[in-house]
């Protein structure tokens, strides 16, 4: 805001409207016997009164007309507030936390005719997230990240999210995004996908405050498969690419120790060496669900299960599994890589033994993350 007052609102039509009627309606009259051209005045001047009085006599809160301009109001028959209060500057700056997931199982049916996979999964959010902020400005779309090295063009998801949301809802501003990366990167936790949740939920909230959950799921189905859960979070069951979901209860609260090694697992090349194999165990996924459904915390960490796990090579297998075996050592309940990895989560009912296994395991090779469930 310049900080300039506007040159016409309500007080200034109060004040001008009436004079200006009883002017051109006496320069009508007069000019009834005297000219016509004073007639065509006096009647333009009226209308000019009648103009202001229909776009300047408006709430100054929320815009909406006060009615007859004759009538004493002191607030807004609209939303209410007082008309001397100070009116408040538009918000144009919002910050969001972006919440990691885990897969709590990870099924994969079959490769469909589009060339995706068929899956079905329990997601849980846990509250390690990055921080985004979304600030609306005048043009074009930018993006400033701190915390890892990651591109600031349409191959970051924050950024193809804001363009996504330009696109579906005809908004033509400026949008500028500001990432504070804490979720690590390919690590099959959904950090790309909940910067661009988060991004939506923003400018649905900055532009478009009654956009549903439900529209703002289709606008991100079009991102990333991730996408639509990261929306809402909490506990669901993924179908489909990851884009059908059904809201569950929460899950029984863990603790979460998260184990990120020091090397990728390209996703691709996964999924393609899971066409190449017999799946031997399967999560049962409906146990899963029934284990949630009763806040069963005992039978929810005995079917946690992730079928990549069976398609990776040796030495990834080998650097995986001994994770697993060390999380279990330190008190985790039950242990598992999450998505196509290569993060590596344990679940605990104890606090103080979670954030020791984080403590003992963090080392060279291994960057560990405390968490709970959100």
């Amino acid at each position: 805001m310049n900080g300039k007052k506007p040159l016409m609102n309500y007080r200034r039509v109060q004040k001008l409207q009436t004079p200006l009627l009883l002017s051109g309606a006496l320069l009508s009259g007069v000019g009834t016997s005297v000219s016509i051209p004073l007639v065509i005045l006096g009647i333009a001047i009226m209308l000019f009164a009648i103009v202001i009085g229909a776009l300047y006599y408006r709430c100054p809160h929320c815009g909406r007309p006060l009615g007859r301009i004759g009538d004493s109001v002191a607030y807004c028959p609209h939303c209410g507030k007082a008309l001397d209060a100070p009116v408040e500057e538009p918000v144009r700056s919002i910050s969001v936390p972006a919440y990691a997931k885990l897969n709590l199982t990870l099924d994969i049916l079959g490769k469909r005719d589009d060339g995706y996979h068929e899956m079905k999964m329990v997601m849980q959010t846990i509250s390690l997230h990055d921080d985004v902020t979304v600030t609306l400005t005048d043009k074009g779309i930018t993006c400033r990240i701190a915390g890892a090295e990651l591109p600031c063009d349409e191959r970051n998801l924050a950024v193809k999210a804001a363009k996504a949301f330009c696109e579906a809802m005809d908004y033509r501003g400026g949008i500028d995004i500001a990432l504070i990366k804490r979720i690590p990167s390919e690590a099959g936790m959904a950090g790309g996908s909940a910067d661009a949740a988060a991004v939506l939920r923003a400018l649905r909230d900055l532009v478009s405050p009654a956009l549903t959950d439900e529209r703002l799921e289709q606008i991100s189905a079009r991102i990333g498969s991730d996408v639509p859960f990261c929306i809402c979070g909490g506990t669901q069951l993924a179908e489909g690419r990851g884009e059908k979901l059904t809201v569950l209860k929460p899950a029984p609260r863990f603790f979460v120790a998260v184990c990120k090694p020091d090397f990728p697992i390209s996703t691709p090349a996964l999924f393609a060496r899971v066409d190449g194999i017999t799946i031997t165990d399967r999560p049962d996924t409906d146990a899963m669900l029934a284990a949630i459904e009763h806040g069963d915390a005992d039978t929810l960490c005995a079917n946690v299960r992730n079928v990549f796990e069976q398609a990776l090579d040796g030495e990834q297998r080998e650097r995986i599994e001994t994770i697993k075996r060390d999380l279990l050592a330190y008190g985790a309940k039950t242990s598992a890589m999450t998505g196509s990895g290569s993060a590596v989560f344990g679940l605990f009912s104890d606090e103080v033994l979670c954030r020791n296994a984080c403590e003992v395991l963090q080392g060279d090779r291994i960057e560990t993350f405390f968490a709970e469930f959100v």
